[in-house]
């Protein structure tokens, strides 16, 4: 019986090479086929040239009146020039270097150009030659390709497959939600998403696609969810009047945005169900207190907590930020690192494993297979995008169904929590403790940079510290450290010795690293040259000086990251970037940077600048390559298509149902685990 999950090499013409081939474009299965879907479509209805203006796209279809005339002219250039006759009215045609096309003219045949309109010479200046018929095909398609398949084949292909399982295509989407939002069933969506007769064919049909893509893709996340909903949490049923007396002992008050964060928090440590929450907040805005106190309410319950950061570093100053915080309590901290001798390691490990440590801070040396937990009750992952999915889940599996809190100081917009954590619950702090200034930023030509070294001149006289960062060129390793070797010689010129500067990059070991940042901890070190390896966690409340050089090589969120560096103390901090971008988008990020230092406004921009998949990182975040819907322009199908799919999880034997069956059998052919499985 035929399947949409049938091979490629099902179709006639199509064999191992070819099936090879295709693979490189992601199509392995008939439905891959049918579900590759054109990247856009040239309208082939005629254009009224009696109101087309200069430069305006056309199409004309008409007949060739004039021997068509090629003029070879410089080295392998040429223009092909005819008449053409369309309606009333002859224009003439021109095409450059492409000789070919007149092979396929014939005087007195009727073709259609594509074309740009030339008003001043009334002709056309083509771009595309088509032997079409009035009548027969008003929209073509164009699909993604390369050099191993091209248009041609894929459109034969889609064709063939099309018309051999057009009577086994069965409509996923149930009929109350197509009525609803008049959608068309899946056969009409592939034929007229592939082969419309006009443009608004082609549009019902994308958006169909489009809302299948995001419906199917809900489906799984809400699943995943509502699976993690069962009772089998670790429930945290905490003396909340012990709690609240640690809170007291906070030396500031806490922000609206963190008192209503930690209630989301405690309320889902206190339920039965397992926890699965984000906490994302702008850099500064308070979330390691946050965390500080839901793993106090994890401790007063005689459960373990667990802080797994990216870094080494990182996870130090949070194991000696925590120590000070939970001094004279019943907290004792651990510090779990990759430097750690064997002998200390298994020491540790021990101790862990006895639950003589109840605050276990550490790398991805907590997901190791040796260590294991006394009782593990609430496990933390900070800077959550610096894992893959494959080390969250070897923490998740730590202990008998932990709590998860996942912390993210990058800023996600509501269209990405939506999608690529839609699965999780989401706590936003979106506020700044008070009495923290904004930080200015400024942008600067390379040509002005004396200008910024005068400036630095003025704040290092005042007793600032300052942070210089050179990019990370990812070709090579080397060459960013010769970058950052040439950046730090010329700055020891400038302001050695009365200032003492530093250098900080990748290459360098831990100790290296450690022994530099604690030397600009202390003050020893004024001036810090470093490649972006002090992006995430190095917290030094005196530095208040952040400049970036060739700031255009750098992603808005990487940027908005480094600026966090400064503007951790009480006194005023700046960033310069020194750029000269090259590309509008460059331009736009420079700009955005210099008007903005809100993160959710910045990770906006971003998103539209770069798109979803670059923001993230499809591996690292699950993100999913969507085919045609775009979660960014098209947020409110997102919104709809994840309420419905919550709609028809929560319908009691919603997969025993008749009219779901073609859903429940796609599913699961996809393997995809939902919580009825």
């Amino acid at each position: 019986m035929k399947s949409l999950q049938d091979p490629v090499t099902a179709l006639k013409g199509v064999g191992q090479k070819r099936a090879e081939q295709l693979a490189t474009l992601g199509i392995e299965t008939i439905e891959d086929l049918l579900m590759h879907y054109p990247s856009r479509y040239d309208d082939f209805a005629p254009t009224n040239l009696e109101t087309t203006v200069d430069k305006q796209k056309v199409t004309i279809h008409g007949t060739v009146v004039s021997e068509p005339v090629l003029s070879r002219f410089g080295y392998r250039k040429n223009r092909l020039s005819f008449r053409l006759q369309t309606g009333q009215q002859v224009v003439m045609v021109v095409f450059f270097n492409q000789p070919y096309f007149k092979e396929r003219l014939k005087l007195n045949g009727d073709v259609t150009v594509l074309g740009t309109w030339n008003q001043a010479r009334q002709q056309v200046m083509g771009s595309k030659l088509l032997v079409v018929n009035p009548g027969e095909e008003t929209i073509g398609t164009i699909y993604p390709a390369n050099k191993h398949v091209r248009q041609t084949t894929i459109r034969q292909l889609i064709e063939l497959a099309y018309t051999q399982y057009r009577n086994v295509i069965a409509t996923l989407i149930p009929l109350t939600i197509r009525q609803r939002y008049q959608l068309l069933d899946r056969a009409t969506m592939f034929q007229w998403v592939h082969f419309p007769k006009t443009s608004d064919q082609a549009r019902q049909a994308r958006r169909t696609a489009a809302y299948e893509e995001f419906y199917l893709f809900q489906l799984r996340l809400q699943s995943m969810r509502l699976a993690r909903r069962k009772a089998d949490g670790t429930q945290l049923l905490y003396n909340n009047d012990e709690l609240r007396a640690f809170i007291r002992t906070i030396p500031f008050e806490l922000t609206k945005a963190q008192k209503r964060v930690v209630n989301e928090i405690c309320r889902d440590l206190r339920s039965p169900f397992q926890m699965n929450r984000l906490l994302q907040g702008d850099v500064g805005s308070g979330k390691t207190i946050v965390a500080a106190i839901a793993i106090y309410a994890t401790i007063l319950t005689g459960y373990q907590a667990a802080l797994m950061a990216p870094t080494e570093i990182l996870a130090a100053q949070h194991a000696e930020k925590l120590a000070k915080v939970f001094e004279n309590t019943p907290v004792n901290v651990a510090l779990l690192t990759g430097s750690l001798t064997a002998k200390q390691h298994q020491a540790l490990a021990d101790q862990i494993a006895a639950g003589q440590c109840n605050l276990i801070i550490g790398t991805h040396a907590l997901i190791q297979d040796q260590v294991e937990f006394a009782n593990l009750g609430l496990a933390i992952i900070d800077e959550q995008h610096r894992f893959g999915v494959d080390q969250r889940k070897l923490l998740r599996e730590k202990g008998d169904h932990p709590n998860i809190l996942a912390m993210t100081a990058t800023p996600i917009p509501r269209t990405l929590s939506i999608t690529a954590y839609g699965e999780m619950d989401v706590s936003v702090i979106d506020e700044l403790p008070a009495g923290r200034k904004t930080i200015k930023t400024t942008w600067l030509k390379s040509d002005q940079s004396e200008a910024a070294l005068d400036f630095l001149r003025k704040q290092l006289a005042q007793g600032a510290q300052v942070y210089v960062v050179s990019p990370l060129i990812e070709e090579s390793e080397k060459l960013d450290v010769q970058n950052a070797t040439a950046l730090y010689e010329q700055f020891a010129d400038q302001f050695a010795p009365k200032y003492q500067v530093g250098l900080l990059h990748g290459r360098m070991t831990n100790d290296e690293k450690e022994a530099v940042m604690a030397d600009f901890q202390a003050g020893k070190i004024q001036v810090l040259v470093a490649t972006t390896v002090i992006e995430v966690g190095v917290d030094n409340p005196n530095a208040t000086v952040m400049v970036i050089y060739d700031a255009d090589r750098f992603g808005l969120a990487q940027l908005h990251q480094l600026r966090g560096r400064v503007g951790r103390g009480v006194r005023q901090s700046y960033c310069l970037l020194v750029a000269d971008p090259k590309t509008p988008e460059g331009k736009k990020r420079m700009e955005t940077m210099v008007e903005t230092t809100d993160g959710f406004i910045v990770a906006q921009r971003d998103l539209e600048l770069r798109g979803s998949g670059d923001v993230l990182g499809k591996k690292q975040s699950g993100m999913p390559d969507f085919k045609i819907g775009d979660p960014v322009g098209d947020l409110k199908m997102m919104q709809y298509a994840r309420q419905d799919a919550l709609d028809l999880l929560e319908q009691p034997s919603w997969d025993q149902r008749d009219e779901n069956q073609p859903l429940v059998l796609y599913l699961r052919s996809q393997n995809l685990k939902t919580h009825f499985d």
